[in-house]
């Protein structure tokens, strides 16, 4: 029998919302550290607001706002961590916050359609490098084009029931297995939480 806490070396899974700016710098570094380990990165899109409703949890700006000094900190750990990768293409969405169940629904149907990573790199881009308004349909379509995909059929796609349930699907499995927030990583049943874990999800897999 497998013990319940041993994990898979090969798989990190990765939940996420193009909503979150540390889902961004996260995916920037993790690419890096699953070809260190040898590890494939699984991606379970996951509507951060659904998660946020089933667990009570708010978005720091909200939790912490009023709590001196804690969001200040925030953004010194946010720039360092930008200043140790390097990812100084980073831009705060001028549009904050974004709706981004379209975006949501839309890596759904990029997964179904075999294009997942392509979507994700160009949503990624359009909100946290270009400061896209992402959740006005136009803008989605014409980013996509950009990118070399079927705008126009992802659009449509974001319409299907089969893709609107795999994402509240989603959302509701990550809930069951304790997400509170993202971004969230699973090695095996081990579940780590936020950007800065990285390092621990790398000392996992290694050992």
């Amino acid at each position: 029998m497998t013990n319940s806490k041993t994990p898979n070396p090969k798989i990190i899974e990765f939940i996420f919302d193009f909503g979150s700016p540390n889902a961004y710098l996260a995916w920037k570094v993790l690419p890096a550290i699953a070809a260190r380990t040898g590890a494939t990165v699984v991606l379970l899109p996951c509507l951060l607001g659904g998660i946020f409703k089933l667990t009570g949890n708010q978005a720091p700006m909200v939790a912490f706002g009023g709590i001196k000094g804690k969001m200040a900190y925030e953004m010194l750990e946010t720039r360092r961590f930008i200043e140790v990768h390097g990812l100084t293409a980073f831009r705060f969405n001028p549009h904050f916050p974004v709706n981004t169940l379209l975006l949501m629904r839309g890596m759904v149907a990029a997964q179904r359609a075999g294009a997942g990573e392509p979507y994700l790199d160009a949503m990624l881009r359009g909100m946290w490098e270009e400061g896209l308004k992402l959740d006005d349909p136009a803008v989605f379509t014409a980013a996509l084009d950009a990118a070399g995909l079927d705008g126009a059929a992802l659009l449509a796609a974001t319409g299907d029931p089969e893709v609107k349930a795999q994402l509240m699907a989603n959302t509701e499995a990550a809930v069951a297995r304790g997400v509170f927030g993202i971004p969230t990583f699973f090695v095996g049943d081990e579940m780590f939480f936020g950007k800065e874990r990285l390092g621990q999800v790398e000392a996992l897999l290694g050992s």
